[in-house]
Parts: structure tokens; sequence; C-alpha cells
């Protein structure tokens, strides 16, 4: 009883779920009704009362204020407290006590919780009232192409819906798919985005803008969602298609892990037969026609892509994946990007910084480098100092920079490794230093010059303006408004390969930071310049835990792209 009289702060009164647990049914009901008190319990609060107040009583000196239970608490600011719990915490709290139980039925607790904990931000009673019906709420927001009529027969019933259901059957069911996720689809990857929007969970796909405009806002479309019926259960529907939402299945494998199921992918197809669905496909993926496309090359690129998607419109298996972690002495904030890849399209590549290299990962890909992979390294140590704009124009005046680069890392490599290998050698004799020769005008600069502002110093212009910046003659761009001033430059290596991946390499280029949310990327062998624009979306729940799980993810799509 002392474990009761501490658990509920009344002792062992008849509502205690202690007692409950050795009572019959009849009896557990007939303790509900009657009031959480007991007979022998206000007789000792009242021999106590007495004995604390008598003369000479233990009650004569000067007393501790008298303990409150949460249970003499008025009901109202009973759930304010509970409110501010973690939902997760309140089905514990409602065993402790029946008034707890009875309190935690409000729904105002609940509501407070999925605005708290996922944003939910529609009110379930007051949806018509304020202009924003439940038509509105289940078609306009998911799929404005379908019309409205045909959701009349399966709109929720959210009048007669609670927050509590709202909150145990779909948000806190489903809360381990929310966040960023890579679709498998082979060489191609993908970014989905799975939010809380209203009362659904939808699963966006994002998409890059139609190349070349890499500065575009991006595009999405939604692949599946998740909302609540009358019935208290959950009904997940795929989105794919063109002829509205249908019957699909949502199933988590293991941790970070989950796969989607259409059951009815009739309604993926087209009246008019896979050629009609290919020029849908084509307009929406690349904003133009196959007669538009002249490029024999890139029309094969993507008639291959159309033909291997369509193979996963009724399964799909997603991965987790974290953005990656930001730091004070970070180059620029890390993130997603959409970078232009020649004839392959628009792609997105996420930038996280490692130390003294960056790197740029593949989130989508292409048959060459598929997603996963690591497209670009940038060596921080080593800062390239570009030449004056006419010096700039002549592409051997620029290979001839980076190569000088090269040799020196490789100079400097070989002096690590015989250092090495003396160290071993001489037992405690530590390695040999790399001894670093003068930075050379136009070649490098000091690697405790990376963080300065020392970019436009350097190349002769005022501070804060930039150094001025031109594509050398012969390097190709798929896009001609690139900025043509930037901060700085950095020695870096791209990663190219055959079809398939064949023969993969890394090639020397350079690294060129425009601003804050764009960067280029020239590619020497290839002669051909990528440019960056940042990804200016919200993400929500894609922060990684850990540095050490955002390398584990990392290493994760790369291994599965190997």
């Amino acid at each position: 009883m002392a474990v009761c009289a501490r658990l509920c702060g009344v002792g062992p009164s008849r509502g205690c779920r202690r007692r409950q647990q050795r009572r019959g049914p009849a009896e557990t009901a007939a303790a509900d009704s009657e009031p959480d008190t007991d007979p022998e319990e206000e007789r000792i609060e009242a021999g106590a009362a007495a004995v604390a107040g008598a003369p000479g009583g233990r009650g004569a000196g000067p007393q501790p204020p008298p303990r409150c239970s949460l249970l003499e608490l008025p009901p109202e600011l009973l759930v304010e407290i509970f409110a501010s719990l973690p939902g997760t915490d309140l089905p514990s709290l409602a065993q402790v006590c029946t008034k707890f139980r009875r309190i935690l039925h409000t729904d105002t607790i609940w509501r407070r919780r999925c605005r708290e904990e996922y944003g939910v931000c529609e009110n379930l009673r007051k949806l018509d009232i304020t202009g924003v019906s439940c038509r509105d709420v289940y078609a306009k927001r998911i799929n404005p192409r379908v019309k409205s009529g045909r959701f009349m027969k399966i709109l929720p019933d959210y009048e007669h819906m609670e927050y509590r259901d709202v909150y145990t059957c779909l948000l806190h069911r489903y809360r381990h798919i929310l966040g960023l996720w890579q679709p498998d689809i082979g060489p191609y990857g993908g970014l989905l985005n799975v939010v809380v929007d209203g009362l659904f969970i939808i699963g966006w796909m994002y998409l890059p803008p139609h190349d070349p405009h890499v500065d575009d806002p991006m595009r999405f479309k939604p692949l599946f969602r998740v909302h609540l019926m009358e019935r208290k259960s959950a009904t997940v529907e795929c989105m794919y298609g063109h002829r509205g939402p249908h019957n699909g299945h949502i199933q988590i494998v293991k941790k970070d892990e989950f796969s989607t199921k259409c059951n009815q992918t009739d309604h993926h197809r087209m009246s008019g037969g896979r050629q009609e669905e290919f020029r849908t496909w084509l307009r929406e993926e690349w904003g133009r026609t196959l007669e538009d496309i002249f490029h024999e090359h890139m029309q094969e690129l993507i008639l291959m892509k159309f033909i291997y998607t369509s193979q996963y419109d009724n399964c799909l298996t997603y991965r987790r994946i974290y953005l990656p972690p930001s730091h004070p002495d970070d180059l620029i904030r890390p993130g997603l990007f959409k970078g232009t890849y020649g004839s392959h399209g628009l792609e997105i590549v996420m930038l996280s910084f490692h130390g003294k290299r960056a790197r740029g990962t593949k989130i989508t890909g292409d048959p060459n480098i598929p997603a996963g992979q690591q497209t670009v390294e940038i060596d921080l140590r080593h800062r390239i100092q570009l030449p004056d704009v006419e010096s700039l124009r002549s592409f051997s005046e620029l290979s001839r920079l980076v190569l000088d680069v090269r040799e020196r890392l490789r100079q400097e490599q070989q002096q690590q490794e015989s250092g090495l290998e003396e160290g071993e050698a001489g037992g405690r004799q530590s390695p040999q230093e790399p001894q670093r020769g003068p930075a050379q005008p136009g070649a490098e600069l000091p690697a405790e010059k990376v963080g300065e502002a020392g970019g436009a110093e350097a190349a002769g212009a005022q501070p804060g303006q930039g150094q001025p910046f031109v594509l050398p003659v012969g390097v190709s761009s798929r896009n001609e408004d690139y900025p043509r001033t930037c901060r700085m430059c950095f020695y870096g290596t791209g990663l190219i390969a055959g079809h398939g991946f064949t023969s993969p390499e890394r090639t020397p280029g350079v690294f060129i930071l425009f601003d804050e949310d764009r960067f280029g990327f020239i590619w020497l062998e290839l002669k051909s310049f990528s440019l960056y624009s940042r990804v200016r979306a919200a993400f929500r729940n894609a922060d990684a835990p850990s540095p050490q799980a955002f390398e584990d993810m990392l290493k994760n799509i790369q291994s599965l792209a190997s």
C-alpha cells in the first residue's frame, strides 16, 4: 500500500490500480463508480490533523508546509500539466488511477500533443467554420487535377473524430517513416520527404527543376498518403498515376527502412497505352516532348530511364538519409544542392564537410555514376588562386595550375609514406612531416588561409567584391547563366565512369565557390562545368542523431550503390 501512496498520492484508495488488479470485473466497476476516498484513510488524516493542532503536540513548533497531492489539484490544472508531457508518456500516466484516466480523455491534451510534436494545426471541429472544408483538406491539397466529387463517399468524418485517435492511430503509429528517404530505384535513386501535412501523412517525391534551370525551385509530387477514417484505423493509399488515390500498403521492414506496395496497379495505366504514358512522363520529368530533344544519345538515356523506373511503380523500398551536420568552421552551410550533369539532366547532390575535406554525394544518379557515390571531393587544404580573367580564358593555363597542385599532392603523399616507413624502422622515431615549399603565385595558398576571405584580396579585388570568374574557352556548360564572380577555389577530384559504372576513376578538377548557395566544378578531363544551386526547402525529422550516424549513413548508401 505504501507503493500505492507514493504513486497515486492518496494511499490505498478504491481507485488505485494495484488494488483493481486483484479484483474481479464486477468489483472493479463498483469501485470506479464510488469516490476515490477511503473511510480508513479519512480517519487517519483526521487524527493526524487533530494531533498536529493539539497544544504540546508535534504541531506545536514550526511545521513544514503541507504536501499537496496531484489529485488535489483542480482538473483544469491537471489538463494543463498533462498536455505538456510527451504523448508517449500519457498511456502510462493513465494507468496510475481512475481520475488520471478520466482526465486523459480530454481532447485538448491530445490536440496540443499533435500540434507540438507533429505540427498539426487543423481544428477538427471548425474546418468548415474557418473556410477550410474537409473536401479541400482531403482532395484539393493532394491532387487538384482530380474532381473533388470523386471523394464524397470516402471523406473521413472529422466531426466525430478525436485528436486522441489522430495521435495514437495515425501520427504515433507511423512516426518511424517521417523524414528523408532514398528510394531504391537502381542507379537513379531519388529523394522522398515524408511529412505530416494537415491531417495526413504524405510521402512527397522531390524532383529537380527542368534542365538546365538549376536555380528554379524543386518540383514534388505525392507518392502515397496515410489518413484516418471513421473506423479509427489508418488507411494507406497510393497516389501514383493519374486516376486518383487507390489502395496501397506500407510495411516497416526494419530500422531506417520501409517499403510501399500498390494493390491496384491498373490505376497506373493510361488508356493510350505505353506510348501515352511515356509522353506524359516526358513532359513531367523533362518539361518537353521527344521531338524537342535532337541529341540522339540524350534520347536513349531518357528512354532507358523511363523503362527502368516504370518497373518500380508498384513496389518500392526506401532507406533513411540524414542531412549533414553543420559546424561553425564549415566553408559554407552543408546541405542538398541541384547540379547539372550533361545529358543526364539535373541531379541532387548532398554537400558535407569532413575536417579538411568536403564531399558531394549523389542522392539521385544516372547509369554512369549511380546514386550514393561521391561525385566530387574537395581538398580544403589546397587553395587555388586563379589568374586574371584574360589568362583564365585559356584552358591550358587552368589545366597547368591544377596539375601542379596534383603533383604537389603526390609528392606530399610519397613523403608521408616514406616517413611512416622510417618511423616504423626507427621504433620511437616519429614520421617525417612533409616539407611544403613556398606558395607559388597562381598555384596554391597555405592551408591556414582557407578560412580567411583572402580570395578577393589574393586576386587583387576589393574586399567583399569577389574575384572575377569566367569559364575557359572549350569548357562546355549546360547553363551559361553562371555567376561571373567567385569567392575562392580549391583543388578537387571528380568521379567519372563508363556506362554501368564501369572503370570508375577520379580525375582532377577545380571547385569554385560562388556564394553561400552556389558552387561549381570544372572537370578537366571532360572539359565540362557543373553548376550547383542549393535546395531551398525546410526538412523536418531529417537531422542525424549523431555525427557517427551520418557517417554510417553515407557508408551505407555508398555500399549499396557499389
